[in-house]
């Protein structure tokens, strides 16, 4: 625990924005062994996303080492607000938020007040690293970021581009701003049908998960043309990362993990993060991960904190691109 707290004192600066603390809430009171029943993971994201194919494929096999069931919950909308605060609210030591961090990491910046108190989520377990797509219609005379970017400044104000919640539609909000070009931002609840408008040309760029992407990609209608990730994709190592293309701003790795709330006792979070990663030493659940464009990428408490802190500063990069301040 004392090399924990070590290496927390070193995130106090980087994660400044955020109250994640390493420390667990005490229990003056022996408690029975969790879980006692069914454990709810509520997801920020609708299903079919990469956080969700994930979290369906671990829920199963977690429920059987925990011999409780483990149900999936998608509740998207609100900019993953809805999420969070459903699981904050609840205070409930078997229900927990699963999702990529960048659902929250530029909230302060994106919302004049956060409606939450971020110091209310505890991260447990980070999962995979997931595969950011950017997007365009197959039909669209653009093969590189930078054609898009022509096109936009051709016609101002004629492109129109979309991007699922959080940190995704941040930084992309940034690119826009930093690369001096007009596009309108269409919002979607649905990650999905976004996918599915892009392949009709009603959008001409999308920045999402590649496993929302994919059907579309496979059926010819769409084509990726950078993904986000600091590293190329090892299942499309042909498609150039944005920093290749020359647009760094829009550099993020998308990170799915899992979180709890202070009802959890510490050792049910020692217990969830153990057996989380666990699960992925599984060949059949890394192989299903690795296709829909995850990259598995396990990590204890204290990795996912000082992950989560390097994605803060994305998201603070992009702030100041967009001349934005943290909330008060």
């Amino acid at each position: 625990r004392s090399t924990l707290r070590h290496r927390w004192s070193h995130l106090g600066v980087a994660l400044s924005t955020f109250g994640f603390s390493l420390l667990p809430a005490t229990h003056a009171h022996a408690q029975p062994a969790w879980p006692t029943r069914t454990v709810r993971l509520i997801l920020p994201l609708g299903p079919g996303s990469g956080a969700d194919i994930g979290a369906r494929l671990i829920a199963d096999r977690v429920s059987k080492a925990w011999g409780q069931p483990v149900v999936v919950e998608n509740r998207p909308g609100g900019d993953g607000i809805v999420a969070i605060t459903a699981v904050i609210n609840a205070s409930d030591d078997h229900i927990l938020l699963w999702g990529p961090s960048a659902a929250f990491t530029a909230h302060p910046y994106s919302h004049a007040k956060v409606p939450y108190d971020i110091k209310e989520i505890f991260p447990i377990a980070r999962v995979t690293n997931t595969l950011v797509a950017v997007s365009v219609p197959t039909g669209m005379k653009a093969n590189t970021v930078g054609d898009v970017v022509a096109l936009a400044r051709a016609e101002p104000g004629k492109l129109n581009w979309a991007s699922v919640t959080g940190l995704n539609d941040f930084l992309f909000q940034a690119f826009v701003k930093d690369a001096g070009i007009n596009m309108a931002r269409v919002p979607y609840r649905d990650a999905v049908q976004a996918a599915t408008d892009l392949a009709e040309n009603r959008i001409q760029v999308y920045t999402a998960a590649y496993a929302i992407a994919r059907p579309q990609i496979e059926a010819g209608k769409i084509r990726p043309i950078a993904f986000t990730n600091t590293k190329r994709a090892g299942i499309k190592p042909d498609i150039p990362t944005v920093r290749e293309a020359g647009f760094p701003a829009m550099e993020f790795d998308g990170m799915v993990g899992a979180y709890g709330t202070k009802s959890l006792s510490a050792d049910a979070k020692k217990r969830i993060s153990a057996d989380v990663r666990a699960t992925l030493t599984d060949p059949i659940v890394r192989d299903r991960l690795t296709i829909t464009g995850q990259v598995i990428n396990p990590g204890d408490t204290a990795e996912f904190i000082a992950a989560i802190a390097e994605q803060s500063k994305v998201a603070a990069g992009a702030a100041k691109i967009l001349g934005l301040k943290v909330a008060q």
